[in-house]
């Protein structure tokens, strides 16, 4: 934070503030990192005021949503969250594209949050769109496209309430229903969702050059956490990725024929197979949870279904924690053994008591 009264700073930007001729407070950014740019266009401004000349500020223009989308995707280009950020400012494009952004104020942006929950998306990808949107308009001020007031107004719309306890999984026999209801193009997608517990759009945009058959493991570089992940494959998946169609001209695993290019959205063909299925209030994501609990029920412990869903920390893991039940009896079946069977030393003495008689 500046020291200098007048200054303050937005995000790695400078800005400056000071009354103007006629009392009013201007605030201006400096379009610089570095404090003495500040310093001193602040002196110019006050002493432009004190000679009674108006300062000659950049006046910001009219520009519209989708002109900020653009310049927004080239600089989240460095973010390691940037294939997730491009999905939700498509949506958001859709949505205000041609909006000039003066016109967002905190009842639009909430209407927005109406709208989506009305269409059934749960409050945590809400959240998302919501978070995409203010740091959108906190760049658009840095970048002078925007007045703080409108970024001010955005901020003002709160995060709706999350419930990540949601847990739904599918038994054997449901898995086998599940797969034989899929059409020929997502049934290797939802298998590979099963025996790996990847997400989906690392298995949409996985390529063959991180696919090590030879060794038996799948290469996630950049995963929703940050973070190198090595997933390993085990013998029917290696088996499915045999069988699968590869061609020369595309380097992704699965792909639409038609064009060579990854699956854009396959939540239609996937919720025509759940109904097929007879498999109710179930989604793409719940094929990871699917995995996860099996594994647990299987006898794995916590700490290797963390390492292998690609997890930060334990807390998230922990959700399928009742699942294994198999542990606590039998820590407790020893607990009654040391409480109830007797020590050697005593079975001694007691047997030395019936043959003495």
């Amino acid at each position: 934070m500046a020291k200098t009264k007048g200054i303050y700073k937005r995000g790695n930007i400078y800005w400056i503030r000071y009354a103007g001729p006629d009392g009013r407070i201007i605030r201006e950014s400096t379009g610089s990192s570095k404090i003495k740019d500040a310093e001193s266009k602040l002196i110019d401004r006050r002493k432009e005021v004190k000679e009674g000349e108006l300062p000659e500020i950049h006046k910001i223009e009219n520009h519209i949503f989708r002109e900020l989308a653009d310049a927004y995707l080239v600089w989240a280009e460095r973010q390691r969250c940037f294939n997730g950020k491009k999905y939700l400012i498509k949506q958001l494009v859709d949505k205000f594209g041609n909006l000039p952004l003066r016109r967002f104020n905190t009842m639009l942006v909430e209407q927005f949050q109406t709208e989506r929950m009305q269409k059934g998306n749960k409050p945590a990808t809400i959240n998302r769109f919501l978070a995409t949107l203010k740091h959108m308009f906190t760049k658009a001020v840095d970048w002078n496209m925007v007045e703080e007031s409108v970024l001010k107004g955005i901020r003002k719309v709160k995060l709706l309430q999350e419930n990540n306890k949601r847990l739904r999984f599918l038994s054997k026999e449901e898995c086998q229903l599940l797969l034989n209801s899929c059409d020929n193009h997502l049934k290797p997608i939802v298998f590979t969702a099963l025996h790996t517990g990847m997400r989906k759009a690392e298995i949409l945009n996985l390529c063959w050059n991180q696919v090590d058959l030879k060794h038996g493991f799948i290469l996630l570089e950049i995963t929703k956490n940050g973070e190198r992940r090595e997933v390993p494959i085990n013998e029917p998946l290696q088996e499915m990725f045999q069988r699968q169609t590869r061609r020369l001209d595309v380097p992704f695993v699965f792909y639409d024929n038609r064009n060579g290019q990854p699956y854009q959205d396959i939540k239609h063909s996937f919720a025509s197979a759940c109904r097929r299925a007879g498999i109710k209030d179930f989604h793409f994501h719940d094929l990871r949870h699917t995995f996860a609990s099996h594994l647990v029920m299987a006898g794995v412990d916590l700490a290797t279904v963390k390492e292998l869903l690609g997890h930060k920390t334990l807390t998230m893991t922990l959700r399928y924690a009742h699942l294994a039940p198999s542990h606590k009896v039998k820590a407790v079946d020893i607990l009654a053994e040391r409480l109830t069977q007797e020590s050697t030393a005593q079975k001694v003495h007691n047997l030395e008591i019936v043959q003495n008689g």
